[in-house]
């Protein structure tokens, strides 16, 4: 009778067993499963904060790019005014004739010479002085080439030599003036490119021969030649 017992509760040890294994089984399934949603979930936030950040790094940083656009281009448009403003004071106060060249810009002063003289006249000296302060406010670095010329009284020879005595004297008083001599060329074209043909000496006009004339060439050049054009005679 023992013997029988014994043989009918060893199967539901069995079945017992079972179900708490099947029970703990599930159980750990069902762990599992949550900490791999948990880990993927965890995972996402991560992504979508750093890619909250990323976006909101690149915003500030197009916002700055764009701030500082508008600060160059404010500040291109001023420096592009008080250009314009210099230039018409050159023409209005001063009587300068400029002319927008290729790639550079030609400035006729009304500065003028004695007959046979090299000298800077007293009473051109404050044109030359704010032509020293437009070069140097709007034209830093540019290569500035000093024109002399003389009427057509004397010889071709003696003609160059006192025009780029000219220009020689007039680029020493633009040094006294704070202007780079380096940056300053010059040049004599004798009794070329006359303002009054023939006019000599003492004549009527023959002043007008005798002067000098600036060429500035700038990496800057598109700026000063829109200014150039744009600004009234």
């Amino acid at each position: 009778m023992q013997a029988y017992t014994k043989q009918r509760r060893s199967p539901m040890r069995y079945v017992k067993f079972a179900a708490t294994a099947v029970l703990a089984a599930t159980t750990l399934s069902a762990c599992a499963t949550k900490g791999f949603v948990r880990r993927g979930l965890e995972e996402q936030r991560v992504a979508l904060s750093t890619e909250r950040t990323e976006r909101t790094t690149a915003d500030n940083a197009l916002q700055n790019d764009v701030r500082g656009v508008r600060g160059s281009v404010d500040s291109l448009r001023t420096d592009l005014n008080a250009l314009r403003t210099d230039l018409q004071t050159l023409r209005t106060e001063y009587g300068a004739k400029i002319t927008a060249l290729e790639g550079a810009v030609k400035f006729a002063m009304p500065v003028h010479f004695g007959f046979d003289d090299a000298a800077v006249r007293q009473e051109d000296q404050a044109a030359l002085e704010k032509f020293a302060q437009v070069a140097q406010s709007h034209y830093p670095g540019a290569t500035i080439t000093v024109e002399g010329f003389s009427d057509p009284a004397g010889s071709a020879a003696y003609n160059l030599r006192l025009s780029r005595e000219r220009a020689d004297a007039v680029r020493d008083f633009l040094v006294t003036k704070g202007m780079d001599g380096a940056a300053l060329r010059t040049v004599g074209y004798g009794k070329a490119r006359l303002v009054r043909p023939g006019a000599k000496g003492d004549e009527s006009g023959a002043e007008l021969n005798r002067r000098v004339t600036f060429v500035i060439e700038s990496s800057g050049g598109t700026t000063a030649t829109v200014a150039a054009i744009t600004s009234p005679e």
